[in-house]
């Protein structure tokens, strides 16, 4: 008999866990549970296909965040961009790396975690469901 872990979740330490859970929002998050603590200690946020949490830790080492790499996708790339935009998120230009060909934008979160978010529409999932589908 084999023991499975439970859903994953990536744990960050942050500044404001109410800033955080601000940005990511604007990332399509929704918060499912915190200490209801004045500040927040701690919050657990979700979306689809992914989860967070925030442990609020005021001394942190601003190194901590720089050495942790996010990765998200969006189906609407130039959607999102100008969200973020229009809510004060610096957001360079999508770039086209040769691994995601269909755009991506690099945005830090208030506590200086490197987030890239993909463009993954239809026609990206078609072309990759049909490369696992073919046997080696």
């Amino acid at each position: 008999m084999s023991v499975k872990a439970g859903y994953a979740t990536t744990l960050l330490r942050v500044a404001s866990t109410e800033q955080s859970i601000h940005f990511y929002e604007l990332l399509g998050f929704t918060t499912v549970d915190t200490d209801r603590a004045k500040p927040l200690g701690w919050a657990r946020m979700h979306c689809e296909g992914g989860a967070l949490m925030f442990v609020r830790d005021e001394e942190a080492d601003d190194t901590l965040a720089r050495t942790e790499l996010l990765y998200m996708y969006t189906p609407d790339l130039i959607t999102l961009r100008e969200q973020l935009l229009s809510n004060g998120v610096e957001v360079p230009a999508i770039e086209y790396p040769g691994y995601m060909p269909s755009g991506e934008i690099r945005v830090e979160d208030p506590d200086g975690y490197i987030i890239l978010v993909g463009h993954w529409g239809r026609s990206q999932q078609e072309a990759w469901e049909k490369r696992i589908s073919v046997k080696t």
